[in-house]
């Protein structure tokens, strides 16, 4: 177990992203995301991920299902919110107005069946309106009793300060892994100081880091790969070669590529927990072996040899979505 932050809950070592149940990746197979929520609480992981645009309510209702007959208070339910898309699941904004955190609360308590969030937070920061008004919306919730912490994503180091001014913020949701470690530089040095834990998503980077990823493999419907800079032309043939590199260092530890990425964020610091995003119980399995490897000092450093800071090619996200991120300003 981990604690997120210094006012954090105490949460699993990894949380399970549940994103991709819904959303983003192509059609998921329903009894098959929740037999692997099931099978990722029963293996004690208790932080479950999402936000209320993942399949617009969808995901929520999946994990509300899920949770049906279990112990709520043994399991953490973070959400995301904020996300504007209209009916053909393009993205048209965000919305961090005061008014705006109680209504997206609301629909959110319904769909999960539960009478409290135990992390919310915005799931992207709105240029329009002051971190500290967004916060102070949901430190009312707090106090009211609808939400037990509050958690910032992709905010960047000022951001995060003014935020922690207003309310004690339980951690920051930022991708961090070995292709992607700008949060090094300002971002987890701010989150350290003030006492804010990080949750990591992407850290097999949309599995172009799991060590499953092919050159030239073709993106079903609803894939929003396709459109990621990291996966396109020449730009997938460079980090798939990062990869390999990666891979000879994990066969010679008898792991996968992807129990190693994982291994090598959960050693960056207690103060870190992974996300991992398995839409199925054997990459869940797969995920769940990375507990067990125990990275040296020297490996890491060979890990960080091998995939230097800057050495991926391709942004994380198109331009345009690039642009939403205040953790890249």
């Amino acid at each position: 177990m981990r604690q997120l932050g210094k006012t954090g809950p105490t949460v699993s070592e990894v949380g399970l992203g549940c994103m991709g149940m819904s959303d983003f990746y192509g059609p998921a197979d329903r009894a098959e995301s929740i037999a692997t929520i099931h099978a990722a609480l029963d293996a004690g992981i208790s932080l479950l991920d999402t936000g209320d645009y993942y399949g617009m309510g969808h995901n929520e209702m999946l994990i509300g299902e899920a949770l049906q007959g279990r112990d709520r208070s043994r399991v953490q339910i973070s959400v995301k919110f904020g996300a504007l898309r209209d009916p053909a699941g393009n993205w048209i904004g965000y919305d961090g107005r005061p008014g705006a955190v109680k209504n997206f609360l609301s629909y959110t308590l319904r769909r999960l069946g539960t009478d409290y969030i135990d992390i919310y937070r915005l799931g992207r920061v709105d240029p329009n309106v002051p971190i500290e008004e967004t916060v102070g919306a949901i430190a009312d919730m707090v106090k009211a009793g609808y939400v037990r912490h509050i958690g910032l994503s992709e905010a960047g180091s000022e951001t995060i300060r003014r935020a922690s001014s207003a309310h004690p913020i339980a951690d920051l949701q930022i991708e961090y892994s070995l292709f992607c470690r700008g949060i090094e530089k300002k971002i987890l040095p701010v989150c350290r100081e003030l006492g804010v834990g990080v949750t990591a998503y992407g850290v097999l980077v949309r599995g172009l880091l799991s060590g499953h990823w092919s050159p030239g493999r073709a993106f079903g419907p609803g894939d929003i790969r396709k459109f990621a800079p990291r996966f396109a032309g020449e730009n997938v043939g460079r980090n798939l070669a990062l990869v390999e590199a990666v891979r000879s260092l994990a066969e010679k530890k008898g792991v996968t590529v992807a129990q190693l990425a994982i291994a090598w964020v959960l050693a960056r610091g207690r103060d870190i927990v992974p996300l991992v995003g398995a839409r199925n119980r054997e990459r869940l399995q797969e995920s769940l072996g990375a507990l067990d490897v125990i990275l040296s000092k020297e490996e890491s450093e060979v890990v960080e040899r091998l995939v230097p800071p800057g050495a991926v090619a391709g942004e994380r996200y198109a331009p345009q979505m690039m642009l939403t991120l205040d953790s890249e300003k």
